[in-house]
């Protein structure tokens, strides 16, 4: 991701517990004298063991809280050189092993490890710092977004030790470092002329707002000293008490204060009224390194937003046959609003969803093992999102869980989080879908099994790319039939209708940073072409806007796999299993477009070549 984005790509797909590093045992042994395996495998080791002291965070999702009394630097040019010098060893490192002497599992992490040390230093030139570290919050993936959830008590931060609620204090401090460094990095875009879009800005102050309007015992930073666990003695809960307290009345309250006041004062004066990133000084560089960072292909701007209006027409096709089918006698456009408005297609309460999601996991896990041959140990658990967030939020996503079998104090569930905001604007067609793309079997088996394979080498098991997750996940829906889900025309309109969310996202997205497109203009296209409520549409547009090209890698990597999927079934015929092909796809963690394909044809290759 870019620079401003490498946490939140971890945090995106964090993690379990590593397993313990070999580099220790490996160290007296000279490299000259170590196999090719040997060699490779010791400088995945050393990597991530010095990855995780430069980027506490990572370790924390892992389960490792050697470093769990610190939250990170992520905004200074130490940090990125820091960065940047990792990264330049690791490649002369990789780049000293050879390669021809690997087998083949070895020969695709090599090139995994490769293509992501590459893009790591694409992101982390002085020129492309000039435009991104200056812009280092949005409403979206901004640290705020993240850290109050991570510390509530309820996030991936533990609270299971005296000790842990110490390191929380503790991580506060150097978040409101982080907060006021993020202010100087946006005067140094305000003089450089890089800077926000005002819508961005504006949300970034209402949410602002409403962390700071909780005032202190109401916070979110309060839960942790709320509930205690046992073994917390009296005492000390009540001076944790007292110094939680202060800690949100003296240090993060006056930390938000500042950047809002900031934000309102000085820098939304300066930002962009345009909303796309080409408007910004810099910003077509920005954005063409965006679309190869998240899709992992060279791909144009023009040429996917031809690829989404094909998509667009095709699906569109499809929904025109489940009008007919149910009898509606209106336009497309009209049959929308009638899913959008009838009060049969509106949930009553917000627990009602909670169960509905529920009951369609236990349908879809009736089924699961026809399509894949190994199912994740870590339970999946299904939230709202909490009020202070859920206005800008998507409609759903994924937090990642853990599973140490060796330490099951560590254990959480990963989580499937959907949004309530505006109850009456939701609708029920489309849920079964959206738990086949958040839950089982998408990101809950495609981060989990990954991360449950301690074969793989952490980077592996811990990162990822966009194009393959999302892909996944927008994978995992066209597998309504084989699970058997959609049965109701209502629903089945539901899965287009996400999909067709995905392909509207490859024209709104380039349209708004490569064409000149408005916020309005994206959200009446979305409007238009699907049955999307406005609150939706509008979330959906606005996170566009604060993370340029994230959106396109869906269809791309979804695209790509089910191209995949067609040719092996073509080419294998009565051999394809289709469990073989997704443990194919699942189980070496997420790829680069490249490497999967060529990975997929190998397997094809060796299929074909059994008797």
């Amino acid at each position: 991701m870019p620079s401003r984005h490498i946490l939140l790509a971890s945090v995106a797909l964090a993690l379990v517990a590593a397993a313990p590093t070999a580099a220790t045992a490996q160290a007296a042994t000279p490299a000259a004298t170590q196999s090719a395996h040997d060699q490779l495998h010791r400088l995945f080791d050393e990597s991530d063991e010095a990855n995780l002291k430069r980027n506490p965070i990572n370790a924390i999702f892992r389960g490792d809280l050697r470093y769990a009394d610190h939250l990170g630097d992520y905004t200074t040019d130490a940090y990125f050189n820091a960065e940047r010098a990792a990264s330049e060893d690791d490649l002369k490192r990789l780049h000293g092993i050879d390669r021809g002497k690997l087998d083949a599992t070895d020969q695709i992490a090599y090139d995994v490890f490769e293509w992501q040390t590459k893009l790591s230093l694409k992101n982390l030139t002085p020129e492309m710092l000039a435009l991104t570290a200056v812009r280092p919050l949005d409403h979206f993936t901004g640290f705020h977004t993240f850290y109050p959830g991570f510390a509530s008590g309820e996030g991936a931060a533990p609270f299971k030790t005296l000790a842990d609620y110490e390191n929380n204090l503790k991580r506060h401090k150097e978040y409101v470092v982080l907060l006021d460094r993020s202010i100087e990095r946006f005067r140094q875009g305000m003089k450089s002329g890089v800077v926000q879009s005002k819508m961005t800005v504006n949300n970034m102050i209402g949410q602002l707002d409403n962390l700071i309007n909780q005032g202190v015992e109401g916070s979110t930073f309060y839960g942790p000293v709320n509930k205690f666990p046992a073994g917390i003695p009296a005492a000390d809960q009540a001076r944790l008490k007292t110094a939680y307290a202060a800690a949100i009345r003296d240090e993060l309250i006056p930390a938000h204060i500042r950047l809002r006041d900031f934000l309102k004062n000085e820098y939304l004066p300066v930002a962009r009224d345009n909303v796309g990133i080409s408007s910004m000084k810099g910003g077509e560089t920005v954005y063409r390194a965006a679309i190869e960072q998240l899709t992992t292909l060279p791909l144009t701007p023009d040429y996917v937003h031809n690829l989404g209006l094909s998509e667009v027409a095709r699906i569109k096709h499809e929904m025109e046959a489940i009008k007919t089918q149910v009898g509606f006698k209106g336009t497309l456009a009209e049959f929308f609003d009638y899913l959008r408005t009838d009060p049969k297609f509106k949930p009553k309460t917000k627990q009602e969803l909670v169960d509905g999601y529920y009951a369609i996991g236990k349908k879809v896990d009736a089924r699961i093992g026809e399509q894949f041959s190994t199912i994740p140990k870590t339970p999946l658990e299904i939230r709202y999102y909490e009020a202070w967030r859920e206005k800008t939020q998507a409609g759903g996503s994924y937090e990642s869980g853990m599973y140490d079998p060796k330490d099951p104090s560590k254990n959480r569930p990963g989580i499937f989080y959907f949004n309530t905001y505006d109850l009456p604007s939701r609708t029920t067609p489309g849920m079964e879908t959206l738990y086949l793309h958040e839950g089982a079997p998408g990101h809950h088996f495609q981060i989990s099994l990954a991360q449950e394979n301690d074969r793989l080498p952490a980077f592996m098991r811990y990162g990822g790319n966009t194009a393959y997750a999302e892909g996944w996940g927008l994978y995992a829906e066209t597998l309504w039939k084989e699970l058997g889900m959609e049965t109701d025309p209502y629903q089945r309109l539901g899965g287009l209708d996400d999909e067709m969310l995905r392909a509207m996202r490859l024209v709104v997205d380039s349209g708004i940073h490569s064409k000149g497109w408005t916020r309005e203009q994206g959200i009446k296209y979305m409007l238009d072409n699907s049955k999307m409520g406005e609150t939706d549409a509008t979330a959906e547009v606005e996170r566009y806007i604060a993370w340029p090209g994230q959106a396109l890698a869906y269809k791309v990597g979804q695209l790509t796999m089910s191209r995949l999927k067609a040719k092996a079934q073509k080419e294998l015929g009565a051999k394809f299993d289709p469990r073989e092909f997704h443990a194919q796809i699942l189980m070496t963690g997420a790829l680069p477009m490249t490497v999967l394909e060529k990975k997929i044809d190998d397997w094809i290759a060796v299929t074909k070549a059994k008797g």
